[in-house]
């Protein structure tokens, strides 16, 4: 098992998985938004449509889908700028 942390949340799964398949796992649908407000997650599953980015350990753009996670990271929620 590992844990993160996600926006001040530490949240548990287990070795070798995604942040996308830990933020799915903890029944989150959506984890960005865009400049008019719509809502973002896991679209295309393959790091192709950005969709599921997040910001890991201080790193903005960071592709959930294609991030294993790791113990300890710190994950952001990312919201796209006016």
């Amino acid at each position: 098992m590992i844990h993160i942390e996600v926006d001040g949340q530490r949240l548990a799964g287990r070795d070798g998985q995604t942040l996308a398949g830990l933020l799915l796992a903890d029944g989150r649908a959506s984890w960005r938004r865009t400049r008019t407000g719509r809502p973002r997650g896991v679209f295309c599953g393959i790091g192709v449509c950005f969709d599921c980015l997040v910001t890991v350990n201080g790193l903005r753009d960071v592709r959930a889908c294609q991030r294993r996670a790791a113990d300890g990271d710190r994950v952001e929620l990312q919201q796209d700028q006016a």
